[in-house]
């Protein structure tokens, strides 16, 4: 398959977060067929029962081209234009898993080996499977993460810290609400509290932000909630610490403040004479560390129409990015 068609075959394959078997499954055995031919490996890294990355060498690594086959919700099938691929995963990432695979067909035919591609589970919800990676590092040099940064070498991206904000309170009746006490009133009355929370800046990375993405809770109308949550997810810029500390004195006895997940921001390695960029997202490469290598961060699309029912890739891009990678692989090479 050209990197057009590999992108539609694997963006028309759901892959929800907890449901990668069949993508990875898929790219397994399309990997297999090009490692029979090139003398690579391929092999499966167990995550899960049903859950599991897709690792292909050829030699021993010193770079690896990586991303994840996970999506976020719901499925869209993909479709395709003059200009555009569109669908699930058409920029995150399955356009960048087709661009790597191509990268690496490319590479192989000039005669070039010791690179690896790795493709990883879980990004989208707790970076499952780069945790698994990061356990069964093989030696490599330098890990090149793709996602969603126009085809420019991200110079840092920010982190992330997430929170479940939890009031409980005490069933009644509606009509006589002094015998409750409403952990939904007390859940609102924290969420207001936290978002008056000054945030901290960085002078390459901005302004950190914060999100309520979900509330829910209570029982009925005419019922007095007993309980309430909300989730929150601060994107930082710098140390998690101060403003753990502002949320929970913010928060005081209203709910608990239950820290769910934290990634630090981090900054990256660069290649002479790409273009660069600064991205507010997060990514498997805090998990990872460096026991895969220094990491680089680029990947062709835009972050902008990520996750959104409009989700695309241009055609243009995707072709550049084969080239892209495997001139970076070349240029860490050297």
């Amino acid at each position: 398959m050209n990197v057009f068609e590999l992108t539609r075959a694997l963006v028309d394959i759901e892959s929800i977060t907890d449901n990668e078997g069949l993508v990875a499954a898929f790219l397994q055995n399309y990997l297999v067929k090009i490692a029979e031919r090139t003398g690579g490996h391929v092999e499966r890294m167990d995550v899960e029962p049903g859950r599991f990355n897709v690792l292909a060498c050829w030699g021993k690594p010193l770079v690896t081209l990586s991303t994840h086959m996970d999506t976020v919700p719901p499925f869209i099938p993909s479709r395709d234009d003059g200009e555009f691929i569109w669908g699930r995963g058409a920029c995150d990432a399955k356009g960048i898993i087709a661009s790597m695979t191509g990268a690496a067909e490319k590479l192989l035919g000039e005669g070039v080996s010791n690179f690896g591609l790795l493709f990883v589970v879980g990004e989208e919800r707790n970076s499952a499977g780069a945790a698994v990676a990061a356990r069964t590092p093989r030696g490599s040099r330098y890990l090149v993460n793709g996602e969603p940064t126009e085809n420019k070498l991200a110079l840092a991206s920010k982190g992330t810290l997430r929170f479940e904000l939890i009031a409980r309170g005490k069933m009644a009746h509606s009509a006589y609400p002094e015998l409750g006490e409403s952990a939904i009133e007390k859940l609102l009355d924290a969420l207001e509290a936290v978002r008056h929370v000054p945030l901290p800046s960085d002078p390459l990375m901005g302004r950190s932000t914060m999100n309520i993405g979900t509330i829910s809770g209570g029982r009925a109308p005419n019922v007095i909630a007993d309980a309430a949550k909300a989730e929150i997810l601060v994107r930082l810029v710098g140390d998690a610490a101060p403003i753990r500390e502002a949320f929970a004195q913010a928060v005081g006895t209203r709910a608990e403040l239950k820290e769910v997940l934290c990634i630090a921001p981090i900054h990256f390695q660069t290649v002479d004479s790409l273009p660069t960029t600064v991205v507010s997202f997060t990514t498997d490469v805090p998990v990872f560390g460096k026991t895969w290598g220094e990491p680089l961060l680029l990947g062709p699309g835009s972050i902008l129409v990520a996750h959104t029912e409009n989700e695309r890739i241009a055609k243009k891009e995707l072709s550049g990015a084969v080239e892209m990678y495997a001139e970076v692989v070349r240029r860490l090479q050297a």
